[in-house]
């Protein structure tokens, strides 16, 4: 379940706010079926009190903001992936990072302090 974008808001997304900065229009929508790193996803609450800078438009659903639930697809896609990850002949992936790199993947490992 994904929470609302909202600093200090622990309530369960419904809404989906994107920005159309061409046109100075602020889309609040159905929660989008991904999380998109240029929307933010909205609880009820803020989802209806948005507003927006002086000048630009605010465009809402005028349906009922509902948490989806979960399908019976998404379910078994999930348990697939859980049974797929554990299977005892699945080989171990290792990213290979230069020696010394102190690079994995996209994460880079820091060094101890040294303590003096």
């Amino acid at each position: 379940m994904r929470r609302c974008s909202r600093t200090g808001c622990a309530n369960p997304a419904v809404a989906t706010l994107t920005y159309a900065y061409a046109d100075s229009t602020a889309v609040v929508g159905p929660l989008a079926t991904y999380s998109e790193p240029h929307s933010y996803d909205l609880c009820e609450e803020h989802a209806l009190r948005l507003t927006a800078p002086r000048g630009w438009e605010v465009v809402r659903h005028q349906g009922e903001f509902v948490a989806p639930q979960p399908s019976v697809d998404d379910l078994t896609a999930l348990a697939e992936a859980v049974r797929e990850a554990g299977r005892a002949d699945r080989p171990v992936e290792q990213a290979e990072a230069p020696a010394g790199s102190g690079r994995r993947g996209h994460l880079r490992v820091l060094p101890d302090p040294v303590e003096d």
